[in-house]
């Protein structure tokens, strides 16, 4: 019976005592079924504690790809490009799990009000030899079965109270016994709440003002790793663009070579040009050759890289599709010149980096409250409650002793049992009421001084690293602009010797036509043409990358990209 009823009151208590909470532990399996974080009163509870599964994983394939396929090729904007990537990179996704993490130190700093139950129950049997006639029994024999539940609990307002149940069942063969066997049960309540110390709410919530606090700082790392893998990202775009462009001007370079070598293979059989003159035209044509092929390796290469961007390296039949990207590689034509002050306010605002930096002084103040909090005294409030009950078969017996020493015998048992006990103890008949309070007064505690010291130390240091990275920041803004300026003005002056080469080109044709110039000359004026588009598309693409990079050193590149990070 006994076991029957502390099983009941197991159940009872913990289903009584539990308090619901706002905060469940996140799944971080999205590729398995998982069961949910175990909670008692569940009717799944026993099975996830016990029969727990292992999850398995199941990476799964990229998507959109086929939004993009136009024929047989796989056609490519900016835009579009930079979502496959948010969608399919690998890098990404990393970052993106790496989020779950602080999200469950959020969930475990919420373990400080978490219940602990404790239940124990044993059986001890003991014969021992008397040498005491007082003992009832030559041999005395001992069972005793003892049980404790216990359920302990920090409430969110820092009171810590326990609930304590204590059931025993004891017998004897002692024939002294009234109650056999002898039945108990005990119920006490207690607390303490601390006065001073630990008084602070703030204080006392500390690890989940922290685990929010560095959740935040992640977030803030997360948007600036996300831009700088588009950054990335978006530079392997402008790679392939570049190596596009620069085929497409060594193949228009070989053309020329190659009409220059035939006219000058023509004019060698006609007899219009000496023998020694044909090997510079043949060098040419070489060494054009040698750049196209360069060129279109280099071109493969980066279309590799490309690949490996947006995922699609990780289907075995898109891969193999050919790429368009459909931007323009000259720049916009607008001009406007920048406003210096307005960026580098906007970076103050919205850079993550700076963003996380900053986020440092709240920990550094949460710190600060809880070091502080440690100097002062230890003032406690204390108190406790208990109600007890005996019982159990009651043996009434005539005396102690016959007069010849014998023990008397009993002239009637009136039954009882754990019932009883615990009818009494229900009955509040037996009380212990006490309370009380306690001060731990440190004389002198060096250890919570300097961790207090320490705390302000690193909020100072903290500020300073602040004021650091600001001014870096406003530095990096304005060598951003000025990049920016300086493309802008190489891709005009690049234009106008592009275009100038072009009409060397032409007059120079005209000239050799005419004869007043050499092979030579129209050669390297065809090198010269070639060298000079090659330079416009360098200097288009740096333009390019030089506004990326602004937008990556003034935090505004989601933005810019409409990019939402949530």
């Amino acid at each position: 019976m006994l076991r029957t009823f502390s099983t009941l009151l197991l159940v009872g208590m913990a289903a009584l005592a539990q308090t619901p909470s706002n905060i469940t532990a996140p799944n971080v399996y999205k590729d398995s079924e998982m069961a949910a974080y175990p909670k008692f009163g569940n009717k799944d509870y026993v099975r996830t504690i016990f029969r727990r599964e292992t999850p398995k994983f199941e990476l799964q394939g990229p998507v959109r790809l086929q939004e993009f396929v136009s024929g047989n090729k796989l056609e490519l904007s900016l835009k579009g490009y930079l979502e496959l990537v948010l969608n399919n990179s690998t890098d990404i996704q990393i970052q993106r799990l790496i989020l779950e993490v602080p999200k469950n130190a959020i969930t475990r700093a919420f373990s400080i009000f978490d219940p602990q139950f404790v239940g124990r129950f044993n059986a001890t049997r003991s014969s021992t030899p008397t040498v005491d006639a007082l003992a009832g029994a030559a041999t005395l024999s001992n069972l005793n079965q003892p049980l404790t539940l216990n359920w302990q609990q920090t409430a969110p307002t820092g009171t810590q109270y326990t609930i304590n149940y204590n059931a025993s069942k004891a017998s004897t063969n002692s024939a002294f016994a009234n109650l056999n066997p002898a039945y108990a049960s005990n119920l006490n309540l207690s607390f303490s709440q601390s006065l001073m110390r630990g008084r602070d709410l703030q204080v006392l919530r500390t690890p989940i003002l922290l685990a929010k606090s560095r959740q935040r700082a992640t977030e803030y790392q997360f948007q600036d790793q996300v831009q700088q893998l588009l950054t990335n990202a978006e530079n392997a775009y402008w790679d392939v663009v570049g190596a596009r462009e620069n085929l497409k001007v060594q193949e228009q370079a070989l053309a020329l070579a190659d009409t220059s070598l035939k006219r000058a293979q023509r004019e060698l059989e006609l007899g219009a040009l000496p023998a020694l003159e044909i090997y510079q035209p043949q060098a040419v044509y070489a060494r054009a050759e040698i750049l196209v092929t360069q060129a279109r390796y280099r071109l493969a290469q980066t279309e590799d890289a490309l690949r490996r961007q947006m995922g699609i390296d990780l289907d075995p039949d898109l891969r193999k599709l050919p790429i368009t990207l459909t931007e323009s590689v000259l720049p916009p034509t607008d001009n406007k010149p920048f406003d210096k002050e307005t960026l580098v306010a906007d970076a103050l605002r919205v850079r993550p980096d700076l963003l996380n930096q900053r986020q440092s002084l709240d920990i550094d103040d949460i710190n600060l409250r809880a070091t502080s909090d440690a100097l002062r005294p230890d003032f406690q409030l204390f108190g406790n409650y208990s109600i007890q009950g005996r019982g159990g078969p009651t043996l009434r017996r005539q005396t102690i002793f016959n007069p010849n020493g014998t023990t008397s015998p009993v002239l009637s048992t009136i039954p009882g049992g754990f019932g009883d006990a615990f009818s009494q103890m229900g009955g509040f008949g037996f009380p212990i009421i006490g309370g009380g309070i306690q001060l731990r007064l440190p004389i002198k505690d060096r250890n919570a001084s300097a961790n207090y010291a320490d705390a302000v130390v690193t909020k100072r240091l903290d500020q300073l690293r602040i004021r650091n990275l600001e001014q870096n920041l406003r530095l990096d803004v304005l060598n951003a602009i000025n990049q920016v300026e300086n493309s802008r003005a190489s891709v005009d002056l690049a234009k106008i010797a592009a275009d100038l080469a072009q009409k060397r080109v032409e007059a120079d044709q005209k000239r050799y036509e005419l004869g007043t110039i050499t092979l030579f000359f129209l050669l390297d004026s065809q090198n010269a043409l070639t060298q000079a588009q090659s330079d416009l598309v360098t200097q288009s693409v740096q333009y390019r990358r030089n506004l990326l990079n602004l937008y990556r050193r003034t935090g505004t590149l989601l933005t810019e990209r409409g990019i939402s990070t949530n």
